[in-house]
């Protein structure tokens, strides 16, 4: 039986004024960085970790243009061995960008970490969002990585991403968890490896939601904790993919024991104000600090520049740690499989800095 979520979570969805005017300034072209704070209400929050460290020198362009080299060629992972791949190299970390970029995401983590992808509106590519973000961070580590599909209502992480090598889910892995959580060392690896998908570069482990919406009432808090930290024995770094309904204990988990919130949006009015809104409501939660740590990932569904990109981003840099631009890709499009391999140079490059700068607290 799911348990009841606490008045903590309870908020108004009405849009404020201070949104209602940036709108309004943004559509009018006539904002500026200096407008973005209103009435004192947003600082700069005060965070444990620094901001986001400058890995380049001129920002992301809606369609990727931009007169840098194209990254260089990565670490893969061993395709005959998906889940443990070949051992990381860690070094010095370099002048270059890219290889600085490169030399985060390859850095030890003392523990593993959860990055949750989260925004309630539907449509603002938290999918599309955590199979890259997984990719990008797997392609450079070579193991150890995973994408959770956490969707309650059908989330298609599962279809979209991973070979379909059999047609097992979290529901499936649920059934047989006291078995799977018994186990340990290389046995650990092979028993869960059952439940996984894998990415056909094998940079990357699926576990994939579960189509059947009545399973959301057996993903409780305490199935979902148990989850996660099975997943924390097998993985250093787990994405995973929120749904839709803030009020659900799954969701509010999942947010809980998250290391860093990753909060997605489109340059559309609806997504961003639902992505500030949810903001308010973990503030108010007592999640302050996961708030003023996250990061802001803005994604361009389109080639062409929205007035709205650089004021969003401007307002969600007075919320979060940091906001990363990543543009549009025509691979993406269409909405089928992710296929990081496909991808053009441009957008490679803008998810690792985007991977980057989410990892760049832990690999201090």
């Amino acid at each position: 039986m799911a348990e009841r979520a606490d008045a903590r979570w309870d908020r108004s969805s009405e849009p404020p004024a201070r949104w209602r005017s940036l709108l309004d300034r943004a559509l009018l072209g006539r904002s500026s960085p200096s407008d973005l704070d209103y009435d004192g209400r947003f600082e700069r929050p005060s965070a444990p970790y620094p901001p986001a460290r400058p890995y380049d020198d001129e920002p992301m362009h809606p369609n990727g243009s931009r007169p840098l080299a194209d990254a260089p060629p990565v670490r893969r992972a061993d395709p005959y061995d998906t889940r443990r791949g070949p051992q990381v190299e860690y070094q010095t970390r370099p002048a270059d960008p890219t290889e600085q970029m490169v030399q985060v995401l390859r850095q030890e983590i003392p523990k593993p970490k959860v990055l949750a992808f989260a925004n309630p509106k539907g449509g603002v590519h938290k999918t599309t969002a955590t199979v890259l973000t997984a990719a990008t961070i797997g392609s450079v580590r070579g193991k150890g990585v995973i994408a959770w599909d956490d969707n309650e209502l059908r989330g298609t992480l599962g279809l979209r991403a991973g070979s379909a090598r059999h047609a097992r889910t979290i529901r499936h892995l649920i059934a047989d968890l006291v078995r799977v959580e018994n186990t340990s060392g290389y046995d650990l690896y092979d028993q869960l490896d059952d439940y996984l998908r894998h990415a056909s570069d094998g940079s990357y482990d699926v576990l994939a939601g579960e189509e059947n919406p009545r399973f959301a009432q057996r993903l409780d808090p305490h199935t979902v904790r148990r989850v996660l930290e099975l997943l924390r024995r097998t993985h250093d770094v787990i994405c995973v993919d929120t749904g839709n309904n803030v009020e659900s204990p799954n969701w509010q988990t999942v947010l809980q024991a998250a290391d860093q919130l990753v909060v997605t949006s489109v340059p559309r009015e609806d997504a961003a104000f639902t992505a500030d809104w949810m903001l308010d409501l973990l503030d108010e939660a007592g999640m302050d600090q996961l708030v003023a740590n996250a990061v802001t990932l803005l994604s361009c569904p389109t080639p062409n520049p929205t007035p709205l990109i650089d004021d969003l981003a401007g307002h969600f840099r007075t919320r979060t740690r940091a906001v990363v631009v990543v543009p549009y890709d025509p691979a993406l499009e269409s909405g089928s499989n992710i296929e990081y391999t496909m991808l053009a140079p441009a957008t490679k490059r803008a998810w690792l800095r985007a991977a980057a700068v989410m990892m760049d607290p832990y690999a201090r």
